[in-house]
């Protein structure tokens, strides 16, 4: 499996943490923490609470993952 090799799931939203992390109840009803990606900081997009995202998970750790997209 290489860098670029990652699951792309949607989820919502479902808390806002300190340290930009955010909690995401995935389609699967799962649970996962993630950061925002590095574009989404240089470009100042915000997430607040309820926004659907896409979130993208290595197949090694499916407890973290990286947001990618915020959907409008």
């Amino acid at each position: 499996m290489s860098k670029e090799d990652y699951i792309k799931v949607e989820g919502m939203v479902i808390d806002v943490l300190p340290g930009n992390q955010y909690r995401v109840m995935l389609e699967n009803e799962h649970t996962v923490l993630a950061y925002l990606s590095g574009k989404m900081k240089q470009h100042r997009i915000h997430v607040i609470e309820g926004d659907k995202v896409d979130v993208e998970m290595s197949a090694y750790d499916l407890a973290r993952g990286r947001i990618s997209y915020r959907h409008k």
